[in-house]
């Protein structure tokens, strides 16, 4: 997964990331348990159970990206 060079990931590893993301929703609307949700797309244990958490809060929609996440800097002064 490739980084872009302000951070975060790249728009098509955010796609990517998104429609993993949309498949969890399907399957956790078939009541599939986190566990086996994060076997079957590959991802960690922590991000299918934080994906249900919001998919129970907001549905499918929940989980859709909302774009990149904006650079902080520190100030100096």
């Amino acid at each position: 997964m490739g980084y872009a060079d302000v951070g975060g990931l790249t728009p098509v590893a955010r796609q990517r990331r998104e429609a993993v993301r949309v498949q969890a929703a399907e399957l956790f609307a078939q009541r599939v348990k986190p566990p086996e949700v994060a076997q079957r797309l590959r991802v960690s244990v922590k991000s299918a159970y934080q994906w249900q958490q919001l998919w129970r809060q907001g549905g499918s929609a929940a989980l859709v990206s909302r774009g990149p996440t904006p650079v902080v800097r520190a100030l100096s002064g």
